[in-house]
């Protein structure tokens, strides 16, 4: 201890702190930046300076930060029971409660009252993780040893545990991981800005997406593709929305053939979009569900896959045979975690902020669209309830990309932070998101809007200089 009394928090955090997601050069050269308290949409460091945070952390902070009865809620879980675990049937009343009280949302607010079996992690990845191996698990007790692949979309974010990183479709986080080979399937992006063809339709663009499953299926045949994950708008990708009739063509390809359709709504989940779950949004019917950040705002590290009824009773039906399913965390359904998560719904429910979300969002959307759309490198502004992205292009005439080591994103997004806003800098395409926490106020989007018109203005002669 002795030895460190006299260092600089950034000092210590250059000598011992390994951080995700992080390029080690540039923390070892430039040091951290070092949050110290936070509260509703904003954020202060420890010099003092304050941030707009539009990005709610990693998509996460729903409720926004420093909310009273969810950390009164979190409190008072841990003097009551600060932890047990799930195993052997062993249970506590808040992970019940929980797991009861998603259903209900799923029933209530979904149109998918056949999803009712949760189980808790903690992150997005080990949810995606526990999906990749129950879909897996419930293949072997129908005796369809063959049926084991995925198939996912280029762009995809699913987390990064082993097999989560596996179902990711951004190369970046393959590079020198040796993830699962030949087990995932990458179909390509669904993003019609980028990806459509010239003089394509977005309806023969959809017809194409479509038309490259059904080759996909034919190839490796349907009795070896167990699953199909996507999430509903792609969240790190891009914020990339699926084109008109995607999901319509796309759910009988998958049942007509007997794969699963997992759903990732790690992050459209819990109000983003403006709806409770996208699924109900989008009039989706999947055999699983994935959910993590806004079911506890982050104020505790919490995730849930949730299964049909169908996928459970083939579960139910093996159990006398196969014994215990040998799955589970340490953490799985931890009483302060489910009690936080029980505080946040209703903060989010009495708040009226998925109604927020609902009116907050598109006015983001249209005044940065007034803002910068004619912007000369600014080819998309997209979005869906608060989950918004901006793009940029080289030539917004023939939406020419930039240079692949130009990433105009990130200097947008460098520049954006000097203005005091947060927004993240994407690792697919040149793309920034603006995705703040759900309790937001119109004088908070003008604010966001006037700090991001700032910034990118301050790096548009820079921009323009890599065209």
């Amino acid at each position: 201890m002795d030895e460190f009394q006299n260092f600089t928090l950034a000092e210590m955090d250059k000598e011992h702190l390994f951080h995700p997601v992080t390029s080690i050069a540039d923390q070892q050269r430039r040091g951290p930046e070092i949050l110290a308290d936070a509260a509703g949409v904003e954020l202060r460091d420890i010099h003092g300076n304050s941030y707009v945070d539009g990005g709610a952390g990693l998509w996460c902070v729903n409720a926004g930060y420093g909310d009273t009865t969810i950390a009164e809620a979190g409190y008072q879980a841990l003097k009551t029971l600060s932890y047990t675990h799930l195993f052997g049937a062993t249970a506590n009343e808040p992970a019940i409660r929980l797991a009861n009280r998603i259903a209900e949302l799923f029933r209530d607010h979904a149109d998918a009252g056949h999803l009712s079996k949760v189980f808790f992690g903690t992150s997005g990845s080990d949810a995606n993780d526990t999906a990749f191996k129950m879909v897996r698990y419930y293949n072997n007790l129908l005796g369809r040893s063959k049926k084991k692949k995925f198939i996912a979309r280029q762009g995809a974010y699913h987390g990064l545990t082993h097999a989560a990183t596996a179902l990711t479709g951004i190369s970046a986080y393959h590079n020198a991981f040796d993830v699962l080979d030949g087990q995932v399937i990458h179909v390509s992006c669904p993003h019609y800005y980028r990806f459509g063809k010239v003089g394509e339709t977005e309806d023969a663009f959809c017809d194409r997406l479509i038309d490259e499953i059904k080759d996909v299926i034919v190839r490796e045949g349907a009795d070896a593709i167990a699953a199909f994950i996507a999430e509903p708008i792609m969240g790190t990708g891009g914020v990339l929305i699926p084109p008109k009739g995607y999901f319509e063509k796309l759910q009988p390809l998958l049942k007509e053939n007997d794969i699963l359709f997992v759903v990732d709504e790690v992050i459209t989940g819990f109000g983003r979009l403006g709806d409770w779950f996208a699924i109900g949004a989008f009039g989706l019917k999947p055999d699983i569900v994935t959910l993590a950040k806004g079911m506890t705002s982050a104020y505790f590290p919490m995730s849930a896959t949730v299964f049909s009824e169908a996928v459970w009773n083939v579960l139910r039906d093996a159990s006398e045979a196969m014994g215990p399913v040998m799955h589970g965390f340490t953490y799985s359904g931890h009483p302060v975690g489910a009690a936080i998560g029980l505080a946040n719904i209703d903060v989010l429910d009495r708040k009226g902020l998925i109604g927020n979300a609902a009116k907050m969002g598109p006015m983001l959307l249209e005044r940065l669209r007034a803002a910068i759309a004619d912007h000369p490198c600014v080819g998309d502004v997209r979005g869906r309830g608060l989950m918004i992205a901006v793009e940029f292009v080289a030539d917004k005439r023939d939406k020419r990309a930039f240079a692949v080591d130009a990433a105009p994103h990130k200097k947008v997004a460098a520049a954006v932070a000097a203005q005091g806003l947060m927004v993240r800098a994407l690792p697919f395409l040149n793309v920034t998101s603006i995705s703040p926490p759900l309790c937001l106020t119109a004088t908070d989007v003008d604010e966001i809007v006037k700090r991001y018109v700032a910034g990118l203005d301050a790096v548009t002669g820079e921009l323009q200089q890599l065209v």
